[in-house]
């Protein structure tokens, strides 16, 4: 009895972190940009589990922060200093001041150093209530990472110098990973040698016809191609189904969007059926979903929309940027993923479900949002949204940098408030939202005409690559765009909140629904969110008296051993 408590107690001591480590982690990344820093981390209940494989023989530092900073952060720094491994639980103040954390809610579980690399491995509960401790939840995560030669001594950790940075990730509801095969067909729709005018953002809208199918096909996966060195130029990328009267004289020439003297042909480009936006990357439908091609319903001619955001006016540059089953009469359609949307002042995004005057969980969030890291946010349910439903698209944002005031509009300098929603079974339903006429705006005031020519600017080459199979699958997958544009105030009272806005739609009915108007709902009953339940860590008498029961173990293993007895 004595010998089987000794082995269970030792795998809980510091000194099996020596062991190898067999755990299975879903989900990895590298943190860096030279492949020195690796990340991988997977959710096992109310815990998250985290490996940290970085090239260095000295310590190791991870974190969590609020704008990405050192300035009131989460911290744990641990490594392997001769030969016994450490983990220890950190925070940040306002003044970006460490201090050791008096409540250590990281666990070791494993850690290994080598003469390249230190490896370890930990967990933390994702609510510790620990005002020190940043809560984890399906919102943006900016994680911070950093690494020094030496191993952290007595006094803490030394200044990491230039080995740290940050990245944001969704640690909770990342993008799946989709292993396709090498030859699996797809097709680019790109442009090509867009001349970007000397300003800070253009719209830039091209038409493309679809590749001919004699069988019905399904788009499974949908990436950026982004030319190299214009990451931070490509805003966000739109694809709209047009119209198919058309003849390929229409696929001549781009011209930038939202123009008094662009093709007529744009204009009747009004279905969104794909999003994409800085920082995301490629997107993967779920298996029994995808975008229908090569039927009489599926596009033949698309419009791509690309926003380049050009704020320090560069110019002349060479930089660059299913098988369905269609229901005539759907009772409902099921959500799968969405996209939440807006511009530099964001700072948090809501998607709110109303059911007949009662408010439904949440359909997703945002609380940390990041407008450099925007991508499509896979639902762990699917959401059944039935006719009569109303969605509110909920923006918070943060002006108190700004002298002036800031206006809904085009430029990420102005304001948005959206959410894509990818859903099945596809419906006639373009968009939903509370949009101002801007031109009927700018008459009131006045103006006559806009014209906005065209000049210099940088030459850019980018767009989307649309992954394709015949495999059979079930639903064709559809778009709604609900949303609004915005103006804020720059000045906010004292004690006032951060601004918010709202764009409302409803769902009255799932057909010929376009054109149709309704009012915001009549709320009986909000949604109140569950109470966060928090683990309290071990204490650290129950560290000791662990220790105590191995030593008492350990002194009559050893008696029998040496043939003596008590």
């Amino acid at each position: 009895m004595c010998n089987w408590l000794l082995f269970l107690l030792w795998a809980l001591l510091p000194g099996a972190a020596a062991a190898g480590s067999d755990r299975p982690y879903p989900h990895r990344t590298v943190l860096d940009s030279e492949g020195k820093y690796w990340l991988s981390w997977g959710q096992r209940g109310g815990r998250l589990t985290f490996r940290l494989e970085v090239r260095t023989a000295g310590y190791v530092g991870f974190g969590f922060s609020p704008t990405g900073a050192m300035a009131s952060a989460d911290i744990v720094v641990g490594g392997v200093a001769h030969g016994r491994p450490y983990l220890q639980d950190y925070f940040t103040d306002a003044n970006r001041q460490l201090k050791k954390d008096t409540q250590q809610d990281y666990h070791l579980e494993y850690a290994m150093e080598n003469s390249t690399h230190t490896v370890i491995e930990f967990t933390r509960e994702l609510h510790t209530c620990d005002i020190n401790d940043k809560s984890i939840t399906d919102s943006t995560v900016r994680v911070i990472w950093a690494y020094h030669h030496e191993d952290a001594g007595q006094a803490g950790p030394k200044y990491h110098d230039s080995n740290r940075g940050t990245k944001s990730l969704r640690l909770l509801n990342p993008e799946k990973t989709n292993v396709l095969s090498t030859t699996l067909p797809y097709f680019d729709l790109i442009n090509q040698d867009v001349l970007i005018p000397n300003k800070g953002t253009t719209y830039w809208c091209q038409m493309f016809k679809i590749p001919v199918f004699q069988e019905k096909h399904q788009v499974i996966k949908v990436e950026p191609v982004i030319q190299r060195g214009h990451e931070s130029m490509i805003h966000h990328i739109l694809l709209y189904q047009c119209s198919s009267n058309f003849n390929d004289s229409v696929l001549d020439y781009g011209h930038e969007c939202y123009h008094p003297n662009m093709p007529d042909a744009f204009l009747t480009c009004e279905t969104v059926i794909f999003a994409w936006a800085i920082g995301g990357e490629g997107f993967s439908y779920p298996p029994h979903v995808g975008l229908s091609l090569g039927t009489l319903l599926d596009p033949r001619y698309v419009l791509l929309e690309v926003h380049y955001d050009n704020p320090t006016y560069k110019e002349g540059l060479p930089l660059c940027p299913l098988q369905a089953l269609e229901a005539e009469k759907p009772s409902g359609i099921h959500v799968f993923a969405v996209l939440l949307h807006a511009h530099l002042a964001g700072r948090g995004i809501k998607l709110r479900h109303f059911r007949k005057g009662k408010e439904l969980k949440l359909l997703s969030y945002d609380e940390d949002f990041d407008f450099n890291f925007q991508e499509f946010q896979y639902l762990k349910e699917e959401r059944m949204i039935l006719p009569g439903d109303n969605l509110i698209t909920e923006c918070r944002y943060n002006t108190k940098d700004r002298a002036r005031m800031t206006w809904g509009g085009l430029s990420t300098r102005n304001e948005m408030c959206l959410s894509y929603l990818l859903y099945y079974p596809r419906i006639n339903l373009t968009r939903c939202a509370s949009i101002p006429d801007i031109m009927e705006q700018l008459q009131f005031i006045g103006v006559k005409e806009i014209y906005r020519p065209v000049t210099g600017g940088l030459v850019d080459n980018s767009g989307l690559r649309l992954f394709h199979t015949t495999d059979i699958r079930k639903y064709d997958a559809g778009v709604i765009e609900a949303g609004l544009w915005v103006s804020l105030f720059h000045t906010i009272p004292p004690g006032m909140p951060e601004f918010r806005s709202e764009g409302h739609c409803t769902l009255e009915c799932l057909e010929e629904i376009q054109g149709m108007t309704a009012l915001p709902p009549e709320i009986d009953r909000p949604y109140k969110a569950e109470p966060v339940v928090c683990r309290t860590p071990p204490s650290s008498s129950q560290h000791r008296n662990v220790s105590l029961k191995l030593l008492v173990c350990f002194v009559v293993l050893g008696s029998v051993l040496s043939g003596k007895h008590l």
